[in-house]
């Protein structure tokens, strides 16, 4: 039986072990993912193997900025109870793996990451998983700024952009990035800008608008012209990008002034043009 990428990801992400080893493990089971596991444990990967149907729900999220804040990264490391989140040795492991996240690839677990997870669920007997990471680079016009609530359970990166240097390290920018990190952090905005919204979702959302407001009239005994309904679908449709898009959502801490609108006031006060590029929020678990 040919063994495929997807075959040796799933068993890689069951047991968080290397791409070499699972690959011969389920060359030595002819393909059978059962069979591997066992493989695996007779090898030595014992911790790892036993634990492999084990799911991995708790853990933590660190972020890790340079100091001038040109560059960025989060991680998220899972273990299986909460008792070992707040373990000391697990703490420091994350604190390993965040401190060397600023090395990475997003999106991919570096070499040599996988024998220290083995190893770290060898001397703390839980599934340990590598879920993901992060990692942006400024283009030298702009920072990068973190922020992680309720001990590690939601992690945020927001990179802001502008054209004065000195804006930089003006304490009114500084407040505004962690105002917007803790927004997010809130909010759990989906979007950036309504741009980003696919048209179907934007087209199911409408179509479910118009079933409510036909439902509305029937109960109601009555019909709207359609060029009523096309006027109340922008409104609602444009209620619907507040609610899910951050620059359109009302800022956390003044709900009733756009996030938009909130970073120009800002703008003014710093006498400069200040962007929102990027953001990311990591939730423990999901």
């Amino acid at each position: 039986m040919a063994i495929t990428t997807s075959m040796i990801k799933e068993l890689r992400d069951a047991t968080s072990l290397g791409i070499a080893d699972c690959k011969k493990a389920l060359e030595q089971s002819g393909g059978d993912f059962d069979a591997a596991v066992k493989v695996l444990r007779e090898k030595g990967a014992a911790v790892a193997a036993k634990r492999a149907n084990k799911e991995a729900k708790e853990g933590v999220i660190a972020t890790n900025v340079t100091a001038d804040a040109q560059s960025g990264a989060m991680v998220e490391i899972n273990c299986e109870t909460d008792f070992v989140t707040r373990n000391e040795d697990f703490q420091a492991f994350v604190a390993e793996l965040r401190d060397e996240a600023l090395d990475y690839e997003s999106d991919k677990m570096a070499e040599g990451v996988a024998d220290k997870l083995e190893a770290k669920m060898a001397s703390i007997g839980e599934k340990i998983q590598f879920r993901r990471n992060v990692k942006w680079n400024t283009d030298g016009t702009g920072s990068i700024t973190s922020y992680v609530h309720m001990g590690g359970k939601v992690g945020v990166l927001v990179e802001l952009g502008c054209e004065s240097a000195e804006t930089l390290s003006n304490p009114i920018y500084k407040e505004l990035a962690k105002d917007l990190t803790l927004h997010v952090a809130a909010t759990a905005p989906e979007y950036l800008t309504r741009d980003e919204v696919p048209a179907e979702k934007v087209e199911e959302e409408q179509g479910i608008m118009r079933a409510q407001m036909k439902t509305e009239d029937e109960e109601k005994g009555k019909s709207r012209p359609e060029e009523m309904i096309e006027k109340i679908l922008i409104g609602k449709t444009n209620k619907f990008f507040s609610q899910i898009c951050f620059v359109e959502q009302g800022f956390v801490k003044e709900d009733k002034v756009s996030v938009t609108n909130f970073v120009a006031e800002k703008g003014k006060e710093l006498d400069d043009t200040i962007t929102i590029k990027r953001y990311v929020r990591y939730q423990l678990g999901a």
